[in-house]
């Protein structure tokens, strides 16, 4: 094994790097995973961190990191098709380069090859678990089957039973696709059950690519800021219609506000909290700009964030380049900058400071005066963020008086109520 020899920098600002060891490899075949595509990128004969660069990785990680608590997050693909076994190098790796530094790790799996022997290690080693599930059966089942095309609720529920087993901490990530979006009620009160405690709701947003591309890839890339396309020739239909969207997160709110608040969290809330208090919305797409969550790939390229895993936005090898001055590089900085960008439909909107925009991969239609750059879920989050905004300034008062948001549950409903 060979170690690092070059000292390696700092960066400016903490950073975050969703790692992908196994690349685009999966034992799924979701019918909207935009992912799996990238294995056209590399045609990648082994699609493993090689112990070399897994080494390098751990080390230059921690010590790029301004502060002293660094946070590991595993994804893949699928990671847990590399076996226990590496994993404990990973933990051996990081407890040999620690210098001190608290080590956090996150692990997302779709839950199938989970067993007893994974039980023991995620919990030996206090690894937090997120479970890729969206909803009940016949919801879950509806684009996330196996490679035989065959279901696979019942499989992500036996891993499940794992985790529980053996108090493994775990929450939840649910896409939002055209088959569970009209279902907000049923959903959350299905991952409810499931005892999971955080919630996190992604949104299915994808175009088809022009037939034919250079690089093999069947999905369109994220827009340059005037490539305005027609959304209805382009979007797939596993997509979430941004009508559906604006109800589902509405409808997961109603719920949630009833009865829930400071005991099940939902990160779409809680970062509403944040930016009603002025606070950092802890996400990239709630956040004035973003930049500083990044992706690398199993043989060590670095790119701006795993949704722009795309050529143009390959920053650089760690095997040649130091982690740091990537993540700070003048592209990159730009990159987080551009997110900013907004048109004025945008920036006129009295829900801008909860929105900002939310992700540009998704601002591919125009406003309703013509300027392209609009977010193609514009609607659903302007009635998502106007819907909340009662409960949201009732909870942010609460806090100022040194009450906990959660008393908001104590108050007349008419406190919380949208007018």
């Amino acid at each position: 094994m060979h170690a690092v020899t070059n000292k390696p920098g700092v960066a400016r600002r903490p950073f975050h790097l969703m790692t992908k060891p196994i690349g685009p490899i999966c034992n799924l075949d979701c019918k909207y995973c935009f992912y799996l595509e990238k294995e056209a990128l590399y045609q990648d004969p082994k699609w493993r961190m090689s112990p070399e660069l897994l080494e390098i990785y751990i080390r230059t990680y921690i010590s790029a990191q301004p502060l002293d608590n660094v946070s590991f997050a595993w994804q893949g693909g699928e990671p847990t098709l590399l076996g226990v076994g590496f994993f404990e190098r990973v933990v051996a790796l990081q407890q040999q380069y620690a210098a001190g530094k608290r080590i956090e790790n996150a692990f997302q799996t779709n839950g199938i090859l989970l067993d007893d022997q994974w039980g023991a290690f995620l919990k030996a080693h206090n690894f937090l678990v997120g479970v890729s599930v969206d909803g009940p059966r016949h919801l879950h089942d509806a684009y996330r089957v196996d490679k035989g095309g065959q279901p696979t609720f019942d499989r992500v529920m036996a891993g499940l039973e794992v985790l529980k087993r053996h108090g493994v901490e775990f929450n939840t990530l649910t896409t939002v696709h055209r088959a569970n979006a009209k279902q907000p009620r049923e959903v959350y009160q299905f991952l409810r059950a499931q005892g999971s405690g955080y919630l996190q709701f992604i949104p299915i947003v994808e175009r088809n690519a022009p037939a034919h591309t250079a690089d093999g890839l069947w999905l369109a890339p994220p827009p340059n800021h005037d490539d305005a396309a027609n959304l209805d020739s382009q979007v797939t239909p596993w997509s979430v219609r941004p009508g559906d969207y604006g109800k589902f997160l509405t409808g997961v709110f109603d719920e949630w506000i009833k009865a829930d608040v400071g005991r099940v969290f939902v990160q779409h809330f809680d970062s509403a909290l944040a930016n009603w208090l002025g606070q950092s919305p802890g996400i990239c797409i709630f956040s004035p700009t973003c930049g500083r969550a990044l992706a690398i790939e199993h043989n060590g390229d670095v790119y701006s964030c795993d949704h722009y895993v795309y050529p143009r936005y390959r920053l650089g090898n760690l095997l040649n380049e130091d982690l740091a001055a990537l993540v700070d590089s003048p592209p990159q900085e730009a990159f987080g900058s551009a997110k900013a960008d907004l048109p004025r439909y945008c920036r006129e909107c009295p829900v801008r400071f909860a929105c900002h925009g939310e992700c540009p991969k998704h601002r591919f239609v125009r406003t309703p005066d013509g300027e392209s750059g609009l977010n193609y879920l514009c609607a659903a989050y302007k009635k998502f963020f106007t819907h909340i905004t009662p409960a949201m300034n009732t909870m942010a008062a609460l806090i100022g008086n040194g009450r906990p948001p959660a008393d908001i549950m104590l108050l007349p409903r008419s406190h919380w109520l949208p007018n």
